[in-house]
């Protein structure tokens, strides 16, 4: 017998996947498949907007497939690389250039143009940075000269046009907050900001909540099923996690690392290097606001060292490898591959490894590579901490990395404070479902999202006060090392 489901599209950096989710918060089935990364020139990240719609169907399809006639779908809800910019023309539903990736930092030049760093933070909550998808519209613009009838569109906004048949150009506003364009207060776009940015306003998505039916798929195997939730991947995350009130605070592992803080329904604005967001926005309530810090590169160090340079064959093998040896050997690894994100925003940086000799192997290689992730997001803690005011007592943690338990102990170690794991893994998916769930009535309330999280493991800090100082003391010298490398 056919039981309900909600159906949840999780558009990552890295890969696409499709998951579904019961009433209890349980997987039922997924399908995933990887796109490909394009490095034109350096500092250059690009994906093929075309691909990534063509994998969307087919991991729609797995997991229907996986599931078999046991299951109903009872809407749909899209979490997706945030920053990422696709802009395609509205009669051919074609993209006029590659997708620009978050990581990019292309338009460094135009961000130089238009002023300081802080120029919108206010208004925006954003520096004025390479890393949001302003900039990179621009870009498109300026140097590519498209023409026709042009959308402008995160992933979200990509996928929401082709699942609903070119009928729906929308976002919702954890998206929009992303992109130097968005009013924080008044959840709309901006003119004013639009202008000076050079980007016409009419090409830009209608901004919705982030739970609501949207419109219904068109054609495929959900053919006419609503799709009713939108969160950037972050947020999504945070709502997976149950950070639903203010001090919750959550950190993902993945392509890179970001960390949110729910501050409620108060805009904080960072004089610390943070960022303020848009956590969420429920229709008929006051929007949601986080602080968050994003690290650029965590996972994807990971990949490079096997990838780049074939340190290890598999991803899941760099935990074996680091285990090899005792500590980092004096070796610290700064992966500044695309300049330094939060809280530094140095786009002139570039990656080192630092104190190098003769006694550094692959084994310290591995573990200053991960200690490299538990560092960057010490960095981010204490800036939030002088933000908001109230020291983390603990940490909820998610995303592909959570399952190194070397990691994990390191973190609790040079953070001072406990790391715990849910028993779901998958929040960021969890938490689109959640949003396209609400809207339908799959879920009732809110406290239902609270009452299916419960804890995995726990990690407790084990070390001592001294040893601790001294790591990050070292680390945050090598940090210096990576700066001034680009003009």
């Amino acid at each position: 017998m056919a039981f309900d489901v909600i159906a949840a599209i999780d558009q990552g950096t890295t890969s696409t996947r499709c998951l579904l989710f019961d009433q209890a918060a349980r997987v039922v089935a997924s399908a995933q498949l990887e796109h490909a990364q394009h490095f034109p020139r350096p500092g250059w990240v690009e994906h093929d907007p075309a691909e990534i719609w063509a994998n969307t169907q087919r991991v729609i399809e797995g997991a229907l497939s996986q599931a078999g006639d046991r299951v109903a779908v009872a809407a749909v809800g899209i979490t997706n690389q945030r920053e990422t910019t696709v802009v395609w023309d509205r009669a051919t539903g074609e993209p006029v250039a590659p997708a620009i990736v978050w990581q990019d930092t292309r338009t460094q030049a135009i961000c130089d143009a238009l002023g300081p760093s802080d120029k919108y933070q206010e208004r925006t909550g954003l520096p004025l940075a390479t890393y949001f998808a302003g900039p990179k519209i621009r870009w498109i613009l300026d140097e590519l000269h498209p023409s026709g009838d042009l959308a402008f569109g995160t992933v979200d906004s990509w996928l929401l046009w082709n699942l609903t048949g070119g009928q729906v150009h929308a976002t919702d506003a954890t998206n929009a907050s992303r992109t130097l364009l968005m009013d924080l207060d008044t959840l709309a776009w901006a003119p004013e900001l639009a202008d000076e940015l050079g980007v016409p306003v009419g090409m830009l998505p209608e901004i919705r909540t982030s739970a609501e039916e949207y419109g219904r798929v068109q054609d495929g195997p959900l053919a006419g099923v609503p799709i009713a939730g939108i969160l950037g991947d972050q947020q999504a995350a945070m709502f997976g996690q149950a950070c639903l009130e203010p001090g919750e605070a959550k950190n993902t592992y993945g392509t890179g690392n970001f960390l949110l803080l729910n501050t409620g329904t108060e805009k904080v604005l960072s004089t610390n290097g943070l960022l303020t967001t848009v956590c969420y926005a429920l229709p008929d309530t006051d929007p949601v606001y986080a602080l968050e810090g994003s690290i650029a590169v965590t996972g994807s160090l990971v990949q490079w060292l096997r990838d780049n340079l074939g340190l290890i064959d598999e991803a899941a093998e760099i935990e074996d490898l680091a285990r090899t040896v005792d500590d980092n050997g004096g070796a610290y690894f700064v992966p500044a591959f695309s300049g330094l994100f939060a809280p530094h925003w140095r786009p002139d940086a570039r990656g080192v490894v630092a104190g190098l000799t003769r006694f550094v192997n692959r084994g310290h290689l591995a573990r200053a590579a991960l200690e490299a992730t538990a560092f960057q997001t010490r960095e981010v803690v204490e800036a939030m901490n002088a933000d908001c005011g109230i020291p983390l007592a603990s940490l909820k943690v998610d995303g592909g990395m959570v399952r190194n338990d070397l990691l994990m102990q390191f973190q609790a170690d040079i953070l001072d404070v406990s790391v715990v794991r849910p028993v779901v893994a998958e929040t960021t998916a969890l938490g689109a479902a959640y949003a396209a769930g609400l809207a339908v009535g799959f879920w009732s309330s809110t406290d239902e999202i609270r009452a299916n999280w419960t804890a995995d493991r726990k990690w407790q800090p084990a070390m001592d006060a001294e040893r601790r100082e001294a790591l990050y003391a070292d680390w945050r010298k090598a940090v210096t090392k990576t700066f001034d490398w680009t003009r």
